[in-house]
């Protein structure tokens, strides 16, 4: 089937042969026992050109679709067998990456031997395509973009101080009383702004404080040594809080989770690679508390 069809789109058994890297006369040969099989001429030959009879155009139309669906077949096969292979750029909030990224890396690793994987911890919302990364994860709510977004968790904002800021300086009963309070910021600017919830209600709260910084654990850290009250996700704070080295304030304010996502631009959706690797995270159970 597949050499009538060649025959037939080359014009010739010249060209078909050439194609096919093979003689004319192994061409000419195959397709006169193929006649002969089925009882039937299916080419007119002329000193000048090939064409196909009645009987061999309704062979040629059949064959083809023949060829299609084995080519569909194999492929499909062809892409179950195939492994994701090549360099993975990946960008991740620097705490987040640390605490639950890193250790599934070598999970994935493992998996996918042929997989080499760059990751930049970095708390700057990088631009994905100008800058070259396969997928980026983020903390918070999603901008409108034309980015495709995954949640692949939920985190919990966390008010919280340590025992002898609270001692010294007491505890906020409402969010408007933080304003009060040394606050310790995260991010860039003067001035913060941080959510609270209750009875279905958003309550925006500006703080200000005399520590800012664009790393959790930094804030994290100066609310640990007494030196304000953090908002921090609860991934971050969580330790502090088992030991007793912080304390939550303003729990019956607290926000909705975060949803924690996974980005990638919308032409590597197709991406085995990127598709294997979200794959992975969607069903590695990650909680990011």
């Amino acid at each position: 089937m597949r050499l009538f069809q060649e025959v037939l789109d080359a014009g010739s058994f010249t060209a078909a042969a050439e194609r096919l890297d093979t003689s004319k006369q192994l061409v000419s040969r195959k397709l006169m026992a193929l006649e002969q099989r089925l009882g039937v001429r299916l080419l007119n030959r002329t000193t000048r050109k090939l064409s196909p009879t009645p009987l061999g155009l309704a062979y040629l139309e059949r064959a083809r679709e023949i060829l299609a669906a084995v080519e569909e077949a194999e492929s499909a096969i062809s892409r179950q067998g195939a492994r994701p292979r090549g360099t993975l750029r990946i960008s991740a909030p620097m705490s987040f990456g640390t605490l639950h990224l890193a250790p599934l890396l070598p999970r994935f690793l493992q998996a996918y031997p042929d997989v080499q994987l760059a990751v930049d911890l970095n708390d700057r919302a990088v631009d994905l395509v100008g800058e070259g990364y396969d997928l980026a994860l983020r903390i918070g709510q999603l901008a409108e973009s034309t980015l495709v977004g995954r949640r692949i968790a939920l985190t919990q904002m966390v008010t919280c101080a340590s025992p002898d800021y609270l001692a010294r300086h007491g505890a906020p009963a409402e969010p408007a009383a933080l304003r009060a309070h040394a606050c310790l910021l995260y991010g860039h600017g003067r001035r913060g702004l941080w959510s609270f919830q209750r009875d279905g209600r958003t309550l925006g709260v500006e703080v200000a404080g005399h520590l800012r910084a664009n790393n959790g654990e930094v804030l994290c850290e100066a609310a640990v040594q007494g030196q304000g009250i953090a908002h921090l996700p609860h991934f971050l704070v969580r330790a502090g809080l088992e030991r007793g080295a912080l304390q939550p304030v303003l729990a019956e304010f607290a926000p909705p989770p975060l949803p924690v996502s996974v980005l990638y631009p919308q032409h590597r959706q197709t991406s085995m690679l990127v598709r294997a690797f979200v794959d992975f995270l969607m069903t590695s159970s990650l909680h990011a508390g």
